[in-house]
């Protein structure tokens, strides 16, 4: 038998073992998040004209014409995040961060490319996004009704929101008024409700915008022991935030994005110090705050 026959089976194996594990390695559902070359626009709609015109409502004939401007939120941007990692995106206001976070929550669909979410078993991942303060309330409902109501939204049952209602009142420490109308609530309290109900939905991925620890000191210590239980149970956090005492103290992992791609994605030691020592030597590329 020829050399060449006998080394043919042994370059088969090695080529179908290498395409089976670069197989595994790029299925998106291996991942909690899967984003490839995602792009967002938005346009943009410019008037012109003075006020003044505008208020008195001129005829049309009057008025500048309508400039169509398309502005690139998301630019081809490209990540994956393993089951059970923390990862905190970060940068300047209008680097695209938040509207990242609104395309994985849902809220809004992509132009073009792929961001999928899925749970350990590779099936579509259970969320809780907490994107805005009045996001999924109503001013008019009572704190119960808003947790049935927000709940809902969530995708809980009304049998899971009925069973979990006392432990979501109690950890939002909102029992004197759970039963009044939201519309006289202050910021806290609706931002600690919100949070509770989250948490409560035992999400797979927990997308936040800002407030991943609320409310006064002692109750955002509550917040953060409850993120460490969530990170030993294997949960998936991705969050963005101006505070980057937070981002230390809670991420294994960083983001940094600039005017819509990502600029740096690594540990938090390394992504912060060059955050850092950009905002010091360029403070217009970065956002002190962020």
């Amino acid at each position: 038998m020829s050399s060449g026959h006998s080394y043919a089976p042994t370059r088969l194996c090695v080529s179908l073992k290498w395409q089976i594990m670069n197989s595994q390695q790029t299925n998106p559902a291996n991942y909690a998040i899967y984003v490839e070359k995602l792009v967002k626009r938005f346009i943009l709609m410019h008037r012109g004209g003075s006020l003044k015109r505008e208020l008195l409502g001129v005829v049309s004939k009057l008025r500048k014409p309508v400039n169509r401007e398309e502005f690139t939120a998301l630019n081809e941007i490209s990540f994956t995040v393993p089951h059970g990692e923390t990862v905190a995106v970060i940068g300047r206001n209008g680097s695209g961060k938040s509207t990242l976070l609104g395309i994985l929550a849902r809220v809004y669909r992509p132009t073009s490319g792929t961001a999928q979410l899925f749970n350990p078993q590779g099936q579509a991942a259970r969320i809780a996004p907490l994107l805005a303060l009045d996001a999924g309330f109503h001013p008019d409902l009572t704190g119960l009704e808003n947790i049935e109501f927000y709940g809902s939204v969530l995708g809980m049952s009304m049998a899971h929101i009925h069973e979990r209602a006392r432990a979501i009142v109690e950890f939002a420490e909102l029992e004197q008024k759970i039963d009044t109308q939201l519309r006289g609530w202050n910021d806290g309290a609706k931002l600690r409700l919100g949070f509770s109900i989250a948490i409560n939905t035992d999400p797979d991925i927990l997308l936040v915008d800002e407030v991943l620890a609320v409310g006064d000191e002692a109750f955002q210590n509550k917040c953060y022991r409850l993120i460490a239980e969530l990170q030993e149970r294997g949960k998936t956090i991705l969050f963005v935030s101006h505070d980057l005492a937070v981002v230390e103290r809670v991420a294994s992992r960083i983001i940094w994005m600039n005017k819509g791609v990502i600029h740096m994605d690594g540990d938090v030691n390394t992504v912060m110090a060059a955050y850092r020592s950009a905002s010091q030597n360029s403070p217009t590329d970065t956002d002190n705050s962020a």
